[in-house]
């Protein structure tokens, strides 16, 4: 007998599903959200599970990683490009993981992909490091703000990170307001010193590939970047044509009209 699970992850806690062909539950259960007990809940089912299907949300690396490393054949499930039976009159956790195992038995599951584990801590240490340039600059536009308003001088972004505080003090006679931009030229500081921190790893560990040859060759893309960029891509091959990798990098226009007037768009840019 073929069985299908489903897994609809939440912070603290999983429901888990068993089905087999005919939807039948033999198994359905709110467990914690460790690792040996749901392995141990799954073991009875194993000889016979074609694959478990795991909810794409925010916390799905522990769950995937463990249930790989034990045997499973998991599934992904593109959370977003799934949706519910629209004439259901209740639906809950329970509902939620049996339709993720009918979908996988249906063979009609929209999967999102399973970024390998090996290169995932180096793609997630240049998104933090993405992070941190953003609220680098976000300390930046503060500063170059705050003077505007009180002295009506636009000063640059690289005078700004050259300014000192004797020069705050000179340039913003009023104490509240240089101790407010001060403190965020402080911030400034720390944030660079971990941004050039978090560089200095990531240039010692990634490897050569020719791929980063041909990205530098844009203007306006050096190492750093092109790394982010082939480490988000991941598995070029994963994208069957160019279409699909350009809605991918969200270069493609997703706007719904209904009777000449706009009713939804989405494809809004976001990192899984």
């Amino acid at each position: 007998m073929r069985l299908y699970g489903g897994i609809d992850l939440h912070s603290n806690n999983s429901v888990v599903v068993i089905q087999d062909e005919a939807d039948r539950r033999l198994f359905e259960k709110r467990l914690r959200n460790d690792l040996p007990t749901i392995l141990r809940a799954l073991e009875p089912f194993a000889p016979e599970l074609e694959g478990l299907v795991v909810e794409s949300t925010y916390n799905w690396y522990w769950l995937v990683d463990g249930l790989m490393e034990a045997g499973y054949r998991v599934h992904l499930a593109h959370t977003t490009a799934i949706q519910t039976y629209a004439g259901l009159k209740h639906g809950d956790d329970l509902t939620d993981a049996g339709w993720l195992a009918h979908l996988l038995r249906l063979g009609l599951l929209a999967e999102g992909y399973i970024y390998p584990k090996a290169e995932r801590g180096l793609r997630d240490l240049l998104r933090k490091r993405s992070q941190l340039v953003r609220q680098r600059t976000t300390q930046l536009l503060s500063i170059q703000n705050q003077v505007l308003r009180v002295t009506a001088q636009r000063l640059s972004g690289n005078r700004i990170k050259q300014l000192t505080a004797e020069e705050v003090a000179d340039l913003l006679p009023e104490a509240d307001v240089a101790l407010a931009v001060t403190s965020n030229l402080a911030v400034m500081d720390c944030l660079v010193e971990q941004i050039q921190r978090l560089e200095h790893v990531i240039r010692k560990r990634v490897r050569p590939r020719p791929e980063l040859d041909c990205l530098c060759t844009v203007d306006g893309i050096g190492p750093i970047l092109a790394w982010t960029i082939l480490l988000e891509i991941g598995d070029i091959g994963r994208f069957g044509r160019v279409g699909q990798f350009a809605s991918y990098c969200r270069c493609v226009e997703a706007h719904r009209f209904t009777n000449g007037k706009k009713n939804g768009e989405n494809n809004h840019f976001t990192l899984r």
